[in-house]
Formats: structure tokens, sequence, C-alpha cells
């Protein structure tokens, strides 16, 4: 039995081949093989998913239908689950356990999901490698000495090397859809207030989403139609009919109208990738579909406006992080000895970096000189996908200029790795749908993805493109 993808896992488990509980078995041995080495989890639940699965093996006997039944999840360590310890792959939040579980861990539990562990990342979400956790970094499934991407690199990587079947993300400048594309899987950021972030340990609230890694199309969808909707406990989830995106699968490419934006093939991008992104295209021409060109003229002020707001975001969300209320603590006679000494200890460098960034971005004096100018230049960039869309249905880009990273590579010079997220950051800003679907391999023997970019709350034509494009690629699971 493969168990690579839920879809066939699901038709195998209905047809009486398997049980939740054999599953289980084989997602935890292979967890026990291989994390070791890629330290893709920082906690596995083993009693826990046991005894879940048990439980769902006697739901099923009774007849009862759960629609995601035997799928087994990573969950990246900044959703809460209750009883679960959830650390931002952070010191500062050590020996911190959640009474309670997010929206989108509620849904999926009470759809049948299997949640088997929490899953490596960069520390607070910030990093594009996996190399900023506090538990180590998280190595490529398949090329030692690369990265797997990042910030949710630890559940690209757990996809990939077959430790569960998909795996929650968070996307918040990219942070799903460039792991996805390094690892070879499906990265899938839904459109901004799709997904409740209630549970979700902020980084930048008017960016973060809930993602997933998958292996096929259609498990990114069956999660999704579990996860949306909107939640009371969350302000920003938006109203409305939740999509029901497995209805479109199999999806075609066929009449759909593709827009390569200039501006995404520019110079930097990798030779390889660009010649297989115009290779995807010319399939799409001959499938019935129409490539057209199309302006972005803001697109190059997308990373500094993504990191001046980001940052200032994460300086206000993160300043709760004092040694008072929980986590991390150092003794000290005064009080703000004892918030300085904490803060300097539980954080690493990067996340002190991009906090003193923000906290400089919102000061008195240069407050106006760049966070309200940027707020500006992020409608510039809506506006650039509002007019993009009146052509196309759906963008075509690249995920990142590059097909990988080795490690350390990015880590003398942040601005290299801020500027590998010149083609993701955009969507965040725009709050978009984004989806990574690998294409190809390589001459390095890492994987090459390209990314679709779909309108606001058009999630169902978004993923029906990536299932035809997937298959027309020959990746399709």
């Amino acid at each position: 039995m493969s168990v690579s993808s839920f879809a066939r896992t699901r038709r195998a488990l209905a047809s009486g081949q398997t049980s939740c509980r054999q599953i289980a078995e084989h997602f935890l041995s292979a967890v026990a093989d291989k994390n070791p080495r890629l330290n893709a989890f920082t906690h596995v639940d083993e009693a826990g998913v046991r005894r879940r699965a048990d439980y769902l093996d006697a739901v099923l006997s009774r007849g009862d239908k759960l629609p995601l039944a035997g799928l087994v999840l990573g969950v990246k360590d900044v959703l809460c689950i209750r009883d679960w310890p959830v650390t931002c792959s952070s010191r500062i939040l050590q020996g911190h356990t959640p009474r309670f579980d997010a929206t989108v861990i509620a849904r999926l539990r009470a759809a049948g999901a299997l949640f088997i562990g929490r899953t490596n990342c960069d520390e607070f979400a910030m990093g594009s490698t996996n190399e900023t956790s506090y538990y180590g970094p998280v190595r490529h499934p398949t090329r030692d000495g690369w990265v797997p991407g990042g910030s949710s690199g630890g559940s690209a990587a757990a996809v990939a090397a077959g430790l569960c079947h998909a795996a929650l993300g968070t996307d918040t400048g990219g942070s799903v859809r460039q792991p996805a594309a390094f690892c070879g899987v499906v990265g899938f950021k839904p459109t901004y207030g799709r997904v409740s972030r209630n549970g979700l340990i902020a980084y930048a609230s008017s960016f973060d989403c809930v993602g997933t890694f998958t292996h096929c199309i259609e498990d990114a969808a069956a999660i999704l139609d579990v996860m949306a909707g909107v939640d009371g406990r969350d302000a920003t989830s938006a109203s409305g009919v939740a999509p029901d995106c497995t209805a479109v699968l199999p999806g075609s490419v066929r009449g759909l109208r593709f827009g390569l934006p200039n501006e995404y093939f520019s110079d930097g991008l990798d030779a390889e990738v660009q010649e297989a992104i115009k290779r995807v295209a010319q399939q799409l021409k001959e499938s019935g579909a129409e490539v057209i060109p199309v302006h972005m003229p803001h697109t190059d002020y997308g990373v500094a406006t993504y990191y001046i707001l980001a940052a200032a975001e994460a300086s206000s969300n993160l300043a709760r992080y004092d040694g008072v209320r929980y986590g991390y603590r150092v003794a000290a006679e005064a009080l703000a000895d004892m918030y300085s000494s904490t803060r300097r200890e539980g954080f690493g460098f990067e996340v002190k970096r991009r906090v003193m960034l923000g906290t400089y971005v919102l000061s008195a004096g240069y407050y106006d000189a760049y966070y309200a100018k940027a707020q500006r230049v992020r409608t510039l960039v809506r506006k650039d996908f509002d007019e993009a869309f009146k052509h196309a249905d759906v963008l075509l880009t690249p995920v990142s200029p590059v097909a990988g990273a080795r490690f350390g590579e990015w880590g003398e010079d942040p601005l290299k790795m801020y500027l590998s997220d010149i083609y993701t950051v955009t969507a965040n800003l725009a709050g978009v749908p984004g989806l990574s679907v690998p294409i190809g391999t390589h001459s390095q023997g890492l994987r090459i993805g390209v990314q679709l970019l779909g309108r606001p709350f058009d999630e169902e034509t978004l993923l029906g493109a990536g299932d035809g494009l997937m298959v027309l690629a020959g990746t399709s699971d």
C-alpha cells in the first residue's frame, strides 16, 4: 500500500485494506527511522496518535463517516494544540503548554485527522532556511548540505520524506511556498482571512496565513475544505460561504488565462528555473490555455515594503515575551534587568534583528518616513494584482530566484536571504492565495517549483489550475 498521499490512503481505508492504527504505526516507524537525521520533528506524540487511531477505527467500524479519518498531520511549532508544548522553536517559550486548540486544529480533529507531532521551524517563523531554530537546523530530505527552505522547513521536509501525509505550516512572506518548492511537494497558502488565525502565535498579524504541505492537490483541497470558514474568535476571518475545492477536481487548464508578470523574470533568476517555467508555459498553450504577459510595476518594492511592515508588526507582537507570564525567565533583582536579560537570552539573533528593525520604523522620528510610506506602497501592490486579474485568471511565476541554498550560504548576508523572497512576499502584501507545485529537477539534484497566484477567495480556480498543471508536468501523485 502506498501512503505517499492521503488520497490513496483514504481509498485503501475505505476498502478495508488498512486501518487508522496501521497507518499511524507506519508513520511512527518512519519518524523513528528518519527524523534523527532530518530534525524535522521536535515533539512526537506516539501514545496520543495511537490512542486517537484506535478511537477512529472504532468510529469507522460503526459506519460513521469522517472526511479526514486516517490523515496523519505534522503541525508547525506555532499553532496551539491542547496539552502539547508550543515554543515557536524559540528558547523564550520553553515549557509553554497551551490549554486550548487553535481553530484549525479543532476543525481538523473533528474531521478525523491524526496529529503526529510538532514540526521544527525558524524561530518565530523568521527565516528562509530553517537554520534559526533553537532546536537546530532541519536537513533537506534528499540533498545533504542543502537547506529545506523556511520558515516552515520542518513541515516541508517531513512531508517530502514520508513522515506524514501532510503538514500544517504558516506563510507570512512565502514560508509555505518556498520550502515546498525546495523539497518538491505542494505548498498552498489560502487567501488572507479564508482560514482562522485563532490559536496561531503571531509573527506579523496582517500577513500570517495557515497553509498546507501535501503530495497532491487533492489533499490540499480536502484539508482546506475543513479548515476554511468564518470564526467568531478571529475578527480577521472572512465571512461568506467556505469553498468546496474538492468539487473542482480533477482540474484542467483548458480555457484558463495564465498571466506571466514581466517583472518576475528579471536578472538574478536561475537559468534552469526560468527554462523550466517557460517549458511549462508552452505545455499550457498546447493544452488549450492562454498564456499572456501582464505588468506589475511595483514588484521591485515588495521586499522592502514587506520587511518594514512585517518587522513593525513583529516588534509589537513579540513585546509580550518578557519573562513575566510564561516561558523562559532570567532571575534578576530589578524588573528592568529581568526584562532585558530574558529577551537577550531568550531570542535568537534573527528575531532580535527584526524586532529592532520594527521598533526603529515605528519610532516617532521615522514612522511617516518608513512605516506609513510602506503601507501606501502595499496598496499599490494590491492594485497591481487587481489590474493583472482583469486580464488573467491565474498568475504563473517563479517561487524563488534559485532552486535551493547551502547551509550557511545566506546566514552571513541577510540581504541575500531577504531578497530571495522577492517572488513570494507580494502575495502576502496583497492577501491573495498562492500555490507552489513541483515541475522538474535541477541539474544539482534539487527540485524546481513554480508558483501560481489567484484572485482573492478564488481558491477553487487556483487549485484546479495547479492540479491540471501537475498532470502536464508529470509530477502528480
